[in-house]
């Protein structure tokens, strides 16, 4: 009887319980992605390189957790031909299988030079992230025919781990904007404050005119306004 089925669901089980821990302490995303990729590829048979694609609103890519260097090489030539498999899993498909790129015909520019890097197969991700950014979870294999269900199986349980650390740090991202932002209004509003005699609700609406007369962002103007207090000093 084959045990192998048992057991990688047994590691999967425990690589899933260290990964959750990893994700809830305050570690940087790179190292909770890096985990995420280094188990990719320990835990699925046949995946020789993994990597997180992240496709931005602008179309700009960023390569992460890249187990080897090359995944970071695949991304490129897909950016740079606009076709591929990680590209199509983060923006279309959810997952995105290609067992031999030798008789791939869905990406006529990327598989043959990908297969110059010594890549012959992939199986891509797609990860639930942000509505401004979109991304894939992706692996690679030196060789075809090396992907199967339980390769897929995996790989739909990793995925939501990494998307859900990179959504935690885009989370902590914009408290902190949200934070500095609120800071420099406040800093402005002081400054009007003293300037013009008025008080706290007459300093907000003065800034919020100003932002709707210039068109210019309220944080922006804020930041004007605390420019010229030091430019008078």
């Amino acid at each position: 009887m084959d045990s192998s089925g048992p057991t990688l669901r047994h590691d999967l089980a425990v690589r899933m319980a260290e990964l959750a821990r990893t994700i809830a302490a305050p570690r940087a995303l790179v190292q909770v992605l890096n985990d995420v990729t280094a188990t990719a590829v320990e835990l699925i048979p046949g995946a020789d390189i993994a990597g997180i694609l992240l496709v931005k609103k602008g179309g700009e890519f960023e390569s992460l957790a890249d187990t080897t260097g090359l995944a970071a090489e695949l991304d490129n030539l897909q950016h740079d031909f606009r076709e591929g498999p990680c590209a199509e899993a983060a923006l279309q498909e959810t997952v995105v299988r290609c067992d031999d790129l030798r008789t791939e015909s869905r990406w006529p520019r990327y598989a043959p030079a990908a297969m110059e890097l010594g890549v012959l197969s992939s199986l891509c991700f797609k990860l639930y992230t942000a509505d401004r950014t979109a991304g894939a979870l992706n692996l690679f294999s030196f060789r075809a025919g090396v992907w199967d269900a339980d390769a897929e199986t995996t790989g739909t349980v990793l995925a939501p781990h990494a998307a859900a650390a990179i959504l935690a740090t885009r989370h902590d991202e914009n408290m902190q904007a949200a934070l500095s932002t609120r800071d420099r209004i406040g800093q402005a509003k002081g400054i009007i404050m003293e300037r013009y005699g008025v008080d706290d609700v007459r300093a907000f609406e003065m800034l919020r005119l100003l932002s709707q007369e210039s068109q210019i962002k309220l944080a922006d103007v804020a930041n004007r306004v605390i420019e010229t207090r030091t430019q008078s000093n």
